[in-house]
């Protein structure tokens, strides 16, 4: 198993992916670019800078709503997973394209005036008490510190360095990101539009965002199971039927009081562990085994199914929990065993 665990690494999947990605990015710009002038209004007297800015600043916006439905999507139907691979590198691309957006605004507007083209950007409006003039700029400028902060710290040097809970809360500021984008857009773009295409497309696309969680977080605690104790024998706890879980495939849990669990089925035998991947907290659940060990879905780290440690020369190790089979119910103690000391386990027909 240790010659074939590679956790993060330039293999044929990622760069398919990022190719992928890539190549539709180039192709939303170039058509933007090609076919927006020739839709333009007789009224309206754009001039290329104008349309480099729009297409930097909606194929953003977009990649930035993709990356925000992708969690979602993943957690209500698993034919989403593949998306969910490699989201990192789909977050740099969009950095990158919103600095694009930035440099090319900061070019036209404010590189002639008397002074920093940055400088002036913050002083040109400073009407911050009003709603109708709000210095929307601003709330552009700040989302995009925020991406830059985030592709910054992609690499797993920083989730290292940060460990994986700090890490995780920081890049939980995307949201915060695309509140600002959807503000910016709104006081900005929107109030300057001649067609109510534009609205109806940002209110589309956060509408999306806002939908897709608030239905996964639904889904997610109707399947919760119930915690209801075994007599006489407590604090064991009904985790799940058995023929919920398939066969080299998990499950996740949720129980009072207890941390997210994953049960795993390989080879007629369960065995449970904490859902928190040891490299980015990611959900091991929704996971598979693959060469006898349970992998993360997000980026390949595996761990082998009997001891719950990482193969050789990596040194991760997870939480395990006992299990016991009655019937078809499987039960599950939900006091967690040291990490390294894995509960044997279960054999089931």
């Amino acid at each position: 198993m240790s010659a074939r665990h590679v956790p993060v690494g330039w293999n044929t999947s990622k760069i398919v992916y990022d190719a992928v990605a890539v190549c539709l990015i180039g192709l939303y710009l170039t058509c933007f670019l090609a076919i927006a002038p020739r839709l333009q209004d007789a009224t309206q007297n754009w001039d290329p800078p104008s349309y480099a800015m729009r297409a930097y600043g909606s194929c953003a916006f977009l990649l930035l709503t993709l990356i925000l439905c992708i969690g979602p999507l993943a957690r209500l139907d698993r034919r989403f997973l593949p998306l969910l691979y490699n989201r990192r590198h789909l977050g740099v691309m969009t950095c990158a394209v919103a600095l694009m957006h930035a440099q090319a605004v900061i070019g036209w507007y404010f590189s002639f005036g008397p002074g920093d083209a940055y400088a002036l950007l913050l002083r040109a409006n400073t009407s911050y008490t009003r709603v109708s003039g709000f210095p929307f700029e601003i709330l552009g400028a700040f989302a995009l510190l925020i991406l830059v902060l985030l592709a910054a710290t992609s690499h797993d040097f920083w989730l290292a360095f940060l460990r994986p809970p700090v890490w995780k809360a920081l890049h939980m500021a995307i949201y915060v990101a695309y509140a600002a984008v959807v503000a910016h857009l709104a006081l900005g773009a929107l109030q300057a539009s001649a067609t109510p295409f534009l609205g109806m497309l940002v209110l589309a696309c956060a509408g999306c965002v806002v939908i897709l969680h608030l239905h996964a977080a639904r889904c997610e605690h109707a399947a919760d199971v119930s915690s209801a104790p075994a007599a006489p024998e407590a604090p064991w706890l009904r985790a799940a039927w058995l023929d919920q879980i398939a066969e080299g495939r998990g499950i996740t849990v949720h129980l009072d009081n207890v941390e997210a669990v994953a049960i795993f089925r390989h080879e007629g035998q369960l065995v449970a562990v904490t859902n928190l991947c040891a490299h980015q907290n990611g959900p091991l659940g929704e996971g598979r085994i693959i060469d006898g060990c349970i992998t993360c879905p997000w980026h390949g780290f595996q761990y082998d199914f009997a001891t719950g440690c990482a193969p050789p020369p990596f040194t991760e190790r997870l939480a395990s929990y006992n299990l016991r089979v009655t019937g078809r119910e499987v039960w599950l103690d939900p006091r967690p065993r040291e990490p390294g000391n894995a509960a044997p386990p279960v054999r089931v027909s």
